[in-house]
């Protein structure tokens, strides 16, 4: 039976974290898996709330461990903890399942990624469905971004989105399992030796960004990443970011953005996704005035693109990049709870 490590990243949302946790745990349930929780330095109290009830947890036999991160390094960096911690015996596991601290797989969601990952071997990464609690989808199927994308997605406008039907990035909601280049990190199970190849998360995106550079380097190498419609889970979404209220786009996300395009693509055509997201932005702001239609992004949104990613065109290129995308190795972090 292949041995699976599961990984709960909790930054601040301990009750809902432990929500989660007892959600894996039955998902688990006839499976050679173990769960593991890393408290990316929260610093509220969180890590204690947390040993506390899984240390109950694993004297009743449980598989589950907690280990603090020691920084707070984003969501891969966090990540990338728990894959390098592994298996409580020091064993390689064959598969890694991250989860959000904020999802609720089904009982037999986790079972139906690893049956899928084991019966398609062209793929490296599989992931759910992703639904509200109250039931409605949640779009987490997507296409690359492109430099068509950006004018698609800032425009805003049918006849362009038409035109360029083949680039725009959403896939909507697929109603079967499907290839896509893709997915969002909330319920995504990976290979081991897909990330033993390619690396882990580069943890240079602090958030955002970080799932799409992952599944590109997989394509890359030659692995495919599959939407897996028959397994299930329930999505909060945002608890931690706080994506839902944020006033203005964070610096953060426009580093992840430009890294993304800079990494993969080179400088020039990231200046040139920038460009075509602009000329997408003045045409719906232009709609927007005529129209009377409401704001669609947040205030100073385009201003604080354009400047920013100036700003970062026109910065000198480091002399030598860090080493971000860490391959697998035996470093542990943390300490277990039991």
């Amino acid at each position: 039976m292949p041995r699976l490590l599961v990984i709960s990243l909790n930054f601040r949302t301990a009750e809902m974290t432990l929500r989660s946790v007892r959600a894996a745990l039955t998902a688990m349930q006839g499976l050679d898996a173990e769960l593991l929780v890393v408290d990316n330095d929260s610093r509220d109290g969180s890590y204690e709330t947390i040993t506390q009830e899984i240390g109950a947890l694993a004297a009743a036999g449980a598989p589950v461990r907690a280990v603090q991160s020691g920084r707070n390094g984003g969501f891969g960096a966090g990540n990338n903890v728990g894959i390098r911690t592994g298996l409580s015996d020091g064993t390689r596991p064959d598969y890694i399942y991250i989860l959000n601290s904020d999802a609720f797989p089904a009982p037999d969601a986790v079972s139906r990624l690893l049956q899928h990952l084991e019966t398609h071997p062209e793929a490296g990464f599989a992931g759910s469905y992703i639904h509200g609690e109250a039931g409605g989808p949640h779009m987490t199927a997507f296409r690359f971004p492109s430099l068509w994308s950006e004018l698609e997605g800032a425009a805003r406008f049918g006849p362009v989105s038409r035109l360029l039907r083949r680039h725009v990035v959403p896939l909507g909601v697929p109603e079967a399992t499907q290839k896509v280049d893709w997915l969002a990190g909330a319920s995504m199970m990976m290979r081991q030796d897909v990330l033993d190849e390619i690396g882990l998360f580069d943890e240079t995106f602090f958030l955002y960004f970080e799932e799409t550079d992952l599944c590109l380097r997989a394509a890359r190498a030659g692995y495919q990443t599959h939407y897996v419609r028959d397994s299930e889970v329930a999505h909060i979404g945002s608890v931690s970011t706080g994506m839902k209220t944020w006033a203005r786009v964070p610096k953060f996300w426009l580093d992840s953005r430009w890294h993304y395009f800079t990494k993969n693509h080179g400088r020039l055509y990231a200046a040139l996704a920038t460009g075509m997201h602009a000329l997408g932005g003045l045409l719906w702001r232009t709609r927007r005035v005529l129209q009377r239609k409401d704001r669609a992004d947040p205030p100073r949104f385009l201003r604080d693109l354009i400047y920013h990613d100036l700003t970062a065109f026109f910065r000198p290129l480091p002399g030598k990049r860090r080493a971000t995308e860490a391959r697998s190795g035996p470093t542990a972090l943390g300490t277990n709870a039991e």
